[in-house]
């Protein structure tokens, strides 16, 4: 039973990331900053959870910004206890399966570089810790309208190891590390396979999203 809502929120999470990608690159909503860009999937996730009520007892739930309890201290809040963006939970009160949703916007006007490719890659480590602590469906969802994320030729020898270009991969275990003189953050080491798909542009905005 629990196999089921896993797979019902999968297919809610799935239609609402495509949903918004289609809304935003054609125009049908504008959003200025990762605020909106996450009030605007809430609310998408909100509409497709409910019409996946196919029973009275049946309840889809979200919240944004709540908290989760790690068992280890995350490398993002340097605590145990985790801010996800979006967490979802989809089922009954005896059964039900549980998502998490980390967000990222970028927008060229406000190039934040390299850093936003560094906490790209916290968030993977903090959506791994989700998984661990229970969390069935874990997915970190990035849109841009800058291509130095998607197809730069290449990176700087001093953050190279943040790379999330397209065809891009990350084995297991490989240690990621800001080599400049003063490191934005420590080093980061995941523990599965990733792999950067970047859609092609639409209106020139990029989408990718890593399923952990």
């Amino acid at each position: 039973m629990i196999e089921k809502y896993r797979n019902r929120l999968k297919e809610i999470i799935e239609m609402s990331f495509r949903t918004l990608e289609m809304k935003l690159a054609n125009g049908g909503i504008i959003s200025k900053n990762e605020a909106s860009f996450q009030l605007e999937l809430g609310y998408i996730l909100k509409v497709f959870g409910q019409l996946y009520e196919f029973h009275p007892n049946e309840k889809f739930n979200l919240e944004m910004e709540n908290y989760v309890k790690l068992k280890s201290t995350s490398i993002k809040s340097n605590s145990k206890n985790a801010r996800v963006d979006i967490l979802m939970t989809f089922g009954t009160e005896k059964e039900f399966a549980t998502g998490a949703i980390e967000l990222k916007f970028f927008k060229k006007k406000n190039h934040r570089e390299p850093n936003n490719r560094y906490d790209i890659f916290k968030d993977i480590s903090n959506l791994e810790a989700y998984k661990e602590n229970g969390i069935d469906l874990n997915y970190l969802f990035i849109s841009t309208d800058h291509n130095h994320y998607v197809n730069q030729s290449k990176y700087s020898a001093d953050t190279k190891d943040f790379d999330i270009r397209k065809g891009s991969k990350y084995k297991s275990g490989q240690v990621l590390e800001y080599r400049t003189a003063k490191p934005y953050g420590p080093p980061i080491t995941l523990k599965g396979n990733y792999e950067f798909d970047w859609s092609e542009p639409t209106d020139n905005i990029y989408f990718t999203k890593i399923e952990i």
